[in-house]
């Protein structure tokens, strides 16, 4: 975590640079304001991993010597066959199209996705693939 948390206190010093060139050439506050709040953010992150990175120890990413085999074998189980994900991306598109467009777009997009999520939770309850 240490990498990741020193790339975000770099990202944090470049975004404080950029904002405090960017007011004196501008003199725009809220160009200024959000690049201010993006080296916020970025301070943010890269504070919580480096101080993660205390307590967590030398993780195989961190070791430039470690090989493949020295990182955590288990990354979880993900479904090969499941098709809910891409049913839940369409119910999520229309759901935001009906936040843009529509307000019975939208009903209709979080009914949609209430159903996808139902489906993609239960998928191992019913059918083919139950236990």
């Amino acid at each position: 975590m240490k990498i990741e948390g020193a790339l975000f206190a770099i990202g944090t010093a470049f975004f404080g640079v950029v904002a405090i060139a960017y007011w004196f050439i501008t003199k725009e506050i809220v160009g200024t304001t959000a690049l201010a709040l993006t080296g916020g953010l970025a301070f943010l992150v890269g504070f919580y991993l480096l101080f993660t990175a205390r307590r967590v120890g030398t993780r195989p990413e961190d070791d430039p010597l470690a090989v493949i085999e020295d990182a955590e074998p288990d990354y979880g189980f993900f479904s090969p066959h499941s098709w809910w994900p891409i049913a839940v991306a369409i119910a999520t598109g229309i759901t935001v199209m009906g936040l843009v467009f529509a307000v019975w777009l939208l009903i209709l997009g979080v009914g949609l996705l209430l159903l996808s999520i139902v489906g993609f939770v239960f998928e191992y309850y019913v059918g083919e693939f139950a236990d």
